[in-house]
């Protein structure tokens, strides 16, 4: 399988851990895209429900929905799809006591909704309806459904009830479009649309009627499991968020896949295995001690990127500040000046590296809705459009669908990005580890007693031939020094217990974990 050709070289890193799963993704060594993955995740971007209609609301044209989530979820008349009924239809062939596939297979295509009509027209109170999700939960609101279902795949996407076949926009080739248009046309079966991605160029027709077929497969195992579904209740979850990005972005610039955790690595492994087998051996399994992220520079980078003062080159810096409305980033030529250069040219040049940062940010932090950059106020008409021609350049990798604005008499770019999920969001300031805020001081000098009392209560409750005791650097090169009398050696002989000392990038002066030899961590 021949993969997408790109300049630019990229490493997965993923960190798994008992509750939640850490994506990075580095681009030539520097952080774009953090994901945090929750442990049973539910309500993702892509999952499949069977709902039940709550309340109509005429005023807005929509419906609320139950489909298991604490508030009810939001389905638009103009998010139903035009092939609504035959969908609908679709849904009481599979609530039947008897279910026939081959039924499923020659059902007739009912007549579109009406673009302009009303909710009410399609929609009753207690009525079950098959939905998607379009966007997780934000703030206080639940997600927002479609029942225009896509089943996504590497090469394609699946649409059940339409007959529309769509290239990728980015496949610039007249030649490979056509090829790719007639090649879906001669394998899709009835009843069912095709977007044929990206990736899918110079594919041969064996590898996407197998993904077709498979993709097929999928919805006609939710069509079985109809017969025995009862509202709310998850019909066919999207895959993770690691096989999703991996399904999304993975081409010939990845020079490796580094994962902390067996299973997970076995699984990534497989997955590649199926899309391209000769990238398997880039997935690489970490087994040190120290933490993957802080071994690679990664958490280093977090505690940078995420603050709400982002430095850049030289000086400059980024202020990124959050409200419910809109995101607004300011540019900031900090100390850096060239006195050899105009005042024109050094606000140029910072705008140029605010640029990309900018564009790093949105994608880094995912940041949807409104977006507003005050850059450094310029006169030059021709230095404006190459600020704008540079962000969008930058934003090219983003998968997110976005639109950028030139830049104003007052230098002021406005940029929209599709919000499907939260915003990422890293607390990068701490309260102080002395006075947990308060302000009084108090005694932190025994805070290498405090770890010893907690050892021993410890090994008091249950015996352990091994301990790790996990801290800030200051404190683990304190507990560490010295040779052959170091208070980590003198606490082994004393508790007959090996311990080892690690240092932590990420904790706080006054923090530390105990973790027994499986890295579970030990309560006290």
């Amino acid at each position: 399988m021949d993969l997408q050709k790109e300049d630019n070289q990229n490493e997965l890193f993923i960190d798994v851990r008992s509750s939640e799963i850490n994506i990075a993704l580095l681009e030539n060594k520097k952080l774009i895209e953090l994901n945090r993955e929750h442990a049973n995740i539910e309500f993702s971007v892509g999952d499949i429900y069977l709902g039940k209609v709550k309340r109509l609301m005429p005023g807005l044209n929509a419906a609320f929905v139950n489909i298991g989530y604490k508030k009810d979820a939001f389905l638009h008349y103009l998010d139903l799809g035009v092939g609504f009924q035959t969908l609908n239809k679709f849904l009481h062939l599979g609530l039947q006591t008897k279910q026939n596939i081959s039924n499923l297979r020659k059902i007739k295509i009912e007549p579109d909704i009406n673009k302009n009509g009303k909710i009410s027209d399609v929609l009753t109170v207690g009525q079950y309806v098959i939905v998607q999700i379009a966007k997780e939960p934000i703030s206080s609101k639940g997600p927002r459904l479609t029942s225009e279902i896509s089943l996504a795949g590497r090469n394609i996407v699946l649409m059940p009830f339409n007959n529309k076949i769509s290239i990728s926009h980015k496949i610039k080739s007249v030649e490979e479009k056509t090829r790719l248009r007639k090649l879906i046309e001669s394998i899709s079966p009835d009843n069912y649309g095709v977007i044929v991605r990206t990736v899918a160029e110079k594919k041969m027709v064996a590898e996407l009627d197998k993904e077709l077929s498979n993709l097929v497969d999928k919805w006609e195992t939710i069509y079985k499991k109809l017969n025995s579904a009862k509202p709310p209740q998850l019909l066919m979850g999207e895959v993770n968020r690691t096989t999703a990005i991996l399904r999304d972005i993975l081409n010939s610039s990845f020079n490796q896949i580094v994962v902390n955790d067996q299973a997970a690595f076995d699984e990534i492994r497989y997955f590649i295995e199926e899309i391209a087998p000769e990238k398997k051996k880039i997935v690489k399994l970490y087994s040190d001690k120290e933490p993957i992220f802080d071994f690679y520079g990664i958490e280093k980078q977090i505690k940078t990127a995420f603050g709400k003062t982002v430095p850049m080159k030289n000086g400059a810096y980024l202020i990124i500040e959050h409200t419910e409305a809109a995101h607004v980033i300011d540019v900031n030529s900090g100390n850096r000046s060239n006195s050899e250069q105009g005042q024109e040219q050094n606000a140029f040049e910072v705008n140029m590296i605010a640029a990309e940062e900018v564009a790093r940010q949105l994608r880094l932090r995912d940041m949807g809705g409104i977006i507003i950059i005050d850059f450094i106020d310029i006169q030059d008409e021709k230095n404006k459009r190459k600020i704008y021609e540079r962000v969008k350049q930058c934003m090219e990798g983003d998968r997110a669908k976005f639109h950028v604005m030139p830049l104003s008499k007052f230098c002021i770019m406005e940029i929209t990005r599709q919000r499907v999920r939260p915003e990422m969001e890293i607390k990068t300031a701490e309260v102080c580890p002395t006075c947990k805020g308060s302000g009084k001081i108090s005694a932190s000098i025994n805070l290498i007693d405090e770890i010893e009392n907690n050892l021993k209560f410890i090994l008091k409750k249950e015996k352990h031939k091994y301990l790790c005791i996990k801290t800030h650097p200051f404190v683990s090169a304190y507990l560490n020094k010295g040779v052959f009398k170091s208070t980590r050696k003198t606490w082994q002989k004393k508790y007959k217990c090996t311990i080892e000392v690690l240092p932590m990038i990420a904790y706080t002066y006054m923090e530390y974990h105990f973790f027994n030899s499986k890295n579970e961590e030990l309560f006290y």
